[in-house]
């Protein structure tokens, strides 16, 4: 009931905005088209600027390439003049539907590699093993779960592909937890209490290596001097993200989170983290690229490796198993199509009708009004999109960067922004809809709060390393 309130609402205020703008703004004539056939390549203004109102960074910037950001403007440099102009921030809905179908199609390959081989490590009894070392821990936090449940292994690697940045075999890992907690789950229209668990837990976004963040700072022109010094915040800010997300759901399912297990898991894994960070934090921003790329590709080898060597010594037949999980996979990224289709239809309504900038410019309004610090609020565009699509919070943190200096204040805020929290409504569509659960109770409310420790924790982190 929850996102079917949301999603309304997103389409609603949208459409209202867009129709205010028609009716009372000349310039915004086409604004209704934009929404529906628009393209993000469509320039939806432009005008002269003077070259001596151009920060210095903008300047700099057009030297190294042929567009740079200024603000919610883009300038190019014609000749000895300067000329700015606005790109539509989203496809609209008709290429939005198609680029909708287009992930799901690219998913399609991934989970059947994937789910294959978690099949065959079903099998082999692989994920048996792996439900047993994680069971004391998950059978405090996750109590409806038999002892040695099959969806503990699956949870598990799930966890694990996160945190080593392993996106794209995170998410297949994801489905299948989600459809082995659907097993248990006595109303397969309603959420059960273990699949909210999990969802919050995984949409926190826990991120040992940013790796992705890291490789932007260091592409951007010009270049951050430090790449890496965002890694800190954004590990700080995933990690009470997640132990936020953690509190409230067992505080809503009446879990005692203080438990000797759980404190021990959670201390211990405490531990680990601050290890990584202190070994990680000495090397270089080319050495720790390199680090965590044979770490996250390697461990990934390794499992799959394992896996194979465990169907061998258990004699099962490894490339039948295989077929029959790749085929579950293909199934299941064509059942999420429709899904997607909605949210991200909703999405881009709200973008391309300009409620993201009303609600950026009101907030900095508000703050300044209090005589209050306004720096931050350069770099909420990029934790306002991330809950609604990971891919324009990418393009935003690079835009910050671009408009404001990868060193700035505002552009390291908005990395580690980018770095502290999951795409909130596209984890939604992709899991619940593999399953087809319609009623996902309070989840999405839980996993927008989540979000919201993760975005004051940023903030907060970027003022005492950065302010």
């Amino acid at each position: 009931m929850a996102l079917s309130r949301i999603w309304s609402a997103f389409i609603i205020i949208a459409i209202l905005v867009a129709t205010i703008k028609f009716t009372f703004q000349p310039s915004q004539q086409k604004i209704f088209s934009q929404l529906v056939t628009g393209k993000n390549t469509d320039t939806i203004s432009t005008h002269l600027v003077d070259s001596a109102s151009l920060p210095v960074n903008v300047i700099q910037q057009l030297q190294y390439e042929k567009t740079a950001v200024w603000d919610k403007e883009r300038v190019v440099k014609e000749g000895t003049t300067y000329k700015a102009f606005r790109l539509l921030p989203s496809n609209g809905i008709i290429d939005t539907c198609k680029g909708a179908v287009d992930i799901c199609i690219g998913l399609i390959g991934i989970m059947a590699l994937f789910m294959g081989f978690m099949t065959i490590a079903e099998k082999a009894g692989g994920i048996r093993f792996l439900s047993r070392i994680i069971g004391p821990f998950f059978s405090k936090i996750f109590p409806d779960i038999p002892k040695g449940h099959p969806s503990m292994g699956h949870m598990m690697m799930n966890f694990s592909a996160n945190m080593l940045g392993l996106d794209n075999a995170a998410t297949p890992f994801g489905i299948k937890a989600m459809e082995s907690l659907q097993e248990l789950n006595p109303d397969k229209n309603k959420a059960s209490n273990a699949q909210i668990m999990f969802m919050c837990l995984h949409a926190a976004g826990l991120t040992l290596i940013p790796v992705a963040i890291i490789a932007a700072r260091a592409a951007v022109k010009p270049p951050s001097a430090n790449p890496t010094d965002i890694f800190v915040p954004c590990m700080i800010a995933t990690f009470v993200a997640t132990m936020a997300a953690m509190f409230m759901v067992s505080f809503k399912q009446k879990i005692n989170i203080f438990q000797p297990v759980i404190l021990a898991w959670v201390g211990g894994i405490s531990a680990i983290i601050a290890a990584l960070v202190w070994y990680l934090t000495s090397l270089s921003s080319d050495r720790l690229q390199l680090v965590s790329g044979i770490l996250g590709n390697g461990i990934l080898l390794l499992i799959l490796f394992l896996i194979v060597l465990g169907g061998i010594y258990k004699k099962i037949n490894i490339f039948d198993a295989f077929i029959e999980g790749a085929k579950g996979g293909f199934e299941t990224a064509i059942r999420i199509i429709p899904y997607l289709v909605g949210l991200l239809v909703a999405i881009s309504l709200l973008r391309n009708s300009g409620t993201f900038e009303i609600i950026i410019d009101g907030i900095k309004n508000i703050f300044a009004a209090l005589g209050t610090d306004t720096r931050f609020v350069d770099g909420l565009p990029t934790a306002l999109i991330k809950p609604l699509t990971g891919s324009g919070a990418r393009g935003m943190m690079i835009d910050t960067m671009n408009a404001y200096g990868a060193d700035s204040f505002a552009g390291r805020l908005a990395c580690v922004l980018q770095g502290s929290s999951d795409t909130t409504f596209y984890v939604i569509a992709v899991y619940f809809g593999a399953v087809s659960v319609k009623n996902t109770r309070y989840a999405v409310g839980i996993m927008l709060l989540a979000d919201l420790v993760g975005i004051i924790t940023s903030i907060l982190l970027a003022y005492m390393f950065f302010g």
